[in-house]
């Protein structure tokens, strides 16, 4: 019976793997950086059948190679964020009303902690959008931030 379960949780284990470095390279194709060698991988995820929801894939290295592929990459910005990826991931304030973080947990918190130095990429993943991002009524977007003194990676996505 052990040997049964541990052959189980052996193969269990060996999918999942398989499942997470597909899931890498997937992520590492879309940015043109490789992520699959990550040290460490999170997953947080909220969609639902209908597709809508917000998810972030959090991979952390040991060095900073990832941040080297970045740098090279004319695709990606320098902090500090915009006021729309700053809307996004932390929200944003003018005095007489709020918007955002969008990028939130189910309690209204963002699902990205406090970046102070790094680089991020917004992807604007909406069919025929027009108008400013933050005045649409819907978005398909996905939003990647560098943390370069912690060497982590946030590949979020908000699809509504």
């Amino acid at each position: 019976m052990k040997k049964r379960l541990f052959a189980v949780l052996a193969a269990f284990l060996l999918l999942t793997g398989c499942a997470c470095q597909d899931g890498l390279s997937q992520v590492s194709q879309e940015l043109g950086v490789d992520v699959t060698g990550a040290a460490a991988v999170e997953y947080y995820d909220t969609h639902s059948g209908f597709g809508d929801g917000t998810s972030c894939i959090t991979c952390r290295f040991d060095d900073d190679t990832v941040l080297e592929e970045i740098k090279g990459s004319s695709n990606w910005r320098a902090f500090p964020l915009d006021d729309t990826a700053r809307a996004l991931v932390y929200g944003l304030s003018d005095g007489s009303r709020q918007i955002g973080p969008m990028l939130n947990d189910n309690a209204g918190h963002p699902i990205v902690p406090e970046i102070r130095h790094g680089y991020y990429r917004l992807i604007d993943r909406q069919r025929d959008a027009e108008g400013a991002l933050l005045e649409r009524y819907s978005f398909n977007l996905t939003l990647v931030l560098y943390d370069a003194d912690t060497n982590t990676l946030y590949v979020c996505k908000l699809d509504t």
